[in-house]
């Protein structure tokens, strides 16, 4: 017995000590030279680093890491750093990716434990930008004159911001039936098309339906028209079913890792059929390993935007009636496998359940679950507006919340932000809603 237990306390050691890797903190410094990033690390780790263009960035994925923890963000005031985002990868890789102003050299070192200080991973950023090859010019005995002609650029039209919406199964595909027949294709598309109708009528917004009559679309049939309407959100809509009638409740996902990882797989052995892709950036033309971290990148980002609006959708769904789980839930749905178009799936309800089958044939409750996903999509976007739309950009103030660090969050003077939204005091409270300049 003892020895059994000295073993299990022997691989809790050797399991923690395998995954101590992680940020503690991060710390920057700036001189006229260069700018200095420190991580300071749980534990020993590896890494490798590389930049990208188009915007600048410099990405670090540090191997057989772990973070468990939100990591504190220094100021980047002053510094070519614009922000600092990070996700969790599969094969216990921490990728971190620096958002830059513009292009800067830079050099990283790792730094054993000294004294106080733990292990390290140093970023030195060069101050100077990388110039601009220019093409050589032929010497002219007799100057030219030329005529300055003056273009004017005209402004670019705002456009709405797209939200696809998918009702699931149709046509052939009728989906879940319910004891009392209804039939789960009918009941999704009437929330669809509430959900739609509530879209259009939010200013800057613009519904797409997927399909909006009874014919069937093949799952990834359903992905490919919301790209080409250049959707910003998919909101796929179903109604659950399970063998058990007392299952209950409505249930939201995103993509899985695993979903996410397969469909990179398939893209790279299919890149001829896969331009514009990434956010218009085709990667036909790209070899397997860039087109790779092009791919992660914008999945990454994809998915972090396709849990906050889940989780918000969420909240909003609790507010109508049950729901089967309390957090957001992962699968490898097919459409939610869009690299670059933030996607979640709904399950409204369990139409297997006799009572939430009455439910799902009710108008008035059909109405309160198309608000639910409304509420969600409205504030995710008031938070995050894509480049070129109408909607202003707004933060509500949640718990915690300075004005310091929204001003930070959304590069944005403190002046502006205190002068726009005509504050002469720093108070905040929860709930407040924030002009962002």
């Amino acid at each position: 017995m003892h020895r059994l237990f000295l073993s299990l306390i022997l691989l809790t050691l050797s399991v923690t000590s395998a995954w101590a890797a992680g940020i503690n903190n991060i710390r920057i410094s700036q001189t006229n030279q260069d700018t200095r990033l420190v991580f300071d690390l749980k534990g020993e780790t590896s890494y490798t680093s590389f930049k990208l263009d188009q915007p600048d960035r410099i990405v670090i994925d540090l191997k057989k890491t772990k973070q468990w923890s939100i990591i504190k963000l220094p100021d980047f005031a002053g510094t070519p750093i614009k922000n600092i985002r990070y996700a969790q990868k599969e094969n216990d890789i921490l990728r971190v990716v620096l958002d830059l102003a513009a292009a800067r050299e830079y050099k990283t070192q790792l730094l054993s434990p000294t004294g106080s200080h733990p292990h390290r991973l140093i970023i030195d950023l060069s101050t100077k930008t990388f110039p601009i090859a220019k093409k050589p010019t032929k010497k002219i005995d007799k100057p030219k004159v030329i005529k300055k002609v003056k273009k004017t650029i005209k402004p670019q039209p705002r456009r709405d911001i797209v939200i696809a919406i998918d009702a699931g199964h149709g046509g052939k595909d009728t989906g879940a039936i319910g004891k009392r027949g209804t039939k789960e294709k009918d009941i999704v598309l009437a929330i669809a098309r509430k959900l739609a109708k509530l879209v259009n009528k939010e200013p800057g917004m613009r519904a797409y339906l997927t399909r909006n009559s009874d014919i069937f679309i093949s799952l990834r049939g359903r992905i490919k028209r919301a790209r080409k309407q250049k959707a910003d959100m998919f909101i796929s809509i179903h109604a659950d079913a399970f063998h058990r009638r007392e299952a209950k409740g409505a249930s939201v996902f995103v993509l899985s890792e695993r979903g996410a990882s397969s469909e990179a797989a398939q893209m790279l052995a299919d890149k001829e059929n896969a331009a514009d892709l990434v956010g218009g950036i085709s990667i036909d033309d790209k070899d397997d390993d860039l087109a790779l971290v092009l791919l992660d990148l914008s999945q990454t980002a994809s998915l972090v935007a396709s849990t906050e609006v889940a989780e918000t959708v969420l909240s909003g769904l609790k507010r109508v009636g049950n729901t089967h789980k309390k957090h957001v839930e992962s699968a490898a749905f097919v459409v939610l496998k869009s690299p670059d178009i933030p996607s979640i799936l709904v399950e409204t309800a369990f139409i297997s359940n006799p009572a939430e089958e009455k439910k799902l044939r009710s108008s008035s409750h059909q109405n309160k679950l198309a608000l639910a996903m409304m509420s969600g999509i409205r504030n995710y976007f008031q938070r995050n507006p894509p480049l070129g739309t109408q909607t202003a950009q707004k933060h509500i103030v949640s718990r915690g919340d300075t004005l310091s660090t929204i001003a930070q969050r959304y590069q944005v003077k403190l002046a502006e932000l205190k002068s726009n939204n005509g504050l002469t005091h720093d108070v905040l409270k929860i709930g407040d809603v924030l002009f962002i300049p």
